[in-house]
């Protein structure tokens, strides 16, 4: 198992017709507002690209990395309750996938909870792998978790899914009210609505996805 050293477990056994197959999957979460109306999406399919299953599914109101971890752990138990032991997965969340790998630490008390629970997981696996891709070659599981967004608004309507993440959660429970005056200023200063990632090092600020903000720019700091 690539992650071996973090995720180590005695290997279970499974049928033979999925044992020696290894999955290919996209995973992606969101948040319209941080934290807001959220939702995950996820494609699974072998490496051949014969898709085998497609997931999405409305959070409630959760925050971006909420929703990033619970795509994570959808993938996990889809792969699991069907048997398979080989899979490598593909996110555009820079943060989540360099936790996982043990580059990051989990310093969230909500995260954490999500991150030991993916841990439990990936140890029932025989192989497994996450890699970091930026959003425009991940668009089909972004694509499902906007969906998933979408029917949690009343947009489309919402079917019934599996909640496959840990139901308790301390996540704030109401959107935080703002001055209108504020919303402006923060919208210029975040172009389209963008959502820039990122964590304090040596007293500064270090966005991740290679991003950069020109100097004099006023940024709104939401600790995760």
């Amino acid at each position: 198992m690539s992650t071996g050293d973090l995720f180590a477990s005695p290997q279970p056994s499974f049928p033979r017709n999925t044992a020696a197959v290894t999955l290919l999957a996209h995973c992606d979460g969101g948040a319209r507002g941080n934290p807001g109306p959220a939702g995950y999406g996820a494609v699974i399919a072998k490496e051949d690209g014969a898709v085998l299953a497609e997931l999405s599914e409305f959070l409630g109101f959760k925050t971006n990395n909420f929703a990033e971890y619970s795509g994570l752990l959808g993938v996990l138990q889809w792969t699991l309750d069907n048997g398979y032991t080989r899979l490598k997965v593909v996110s555009d969340s820079e943060l989540m996938v360099k936790q996982i790998q043990g580059k990051y630490k989990v310093n969230s008390p909500d995260l954490r909870q999500l991150f030991e629970e993916a841990k439990r997981r990936i140890a029932r696996l025989e192989l497994f792998n996450i890699s970091h891709a930026l959003r425009h070659k991940n668009k089909t599981a972004d694509r499902l978790a906007n969906e998933a967004m979408d029917r949690g608004m009343g947009k489309t309507p919402t079917p019934t899914k599996a909640t496959p993440y840990p139901q308790k959660s301390s996540e704030p429970a109401a959107p935080r009210r703002m001055d209108p005056a504020t919303q402006r200023s923060e919208a210029s200063a975040t172009p389209q609505g963008e959502m820039l990632r990122g964590f304090v090092r040596d007293g500064g600020i270090h966005l991740l996805g290679g991003k950069s903000l020109p100097d004099g720019v006023f940024v709104k700091i939401i600790r995760e």
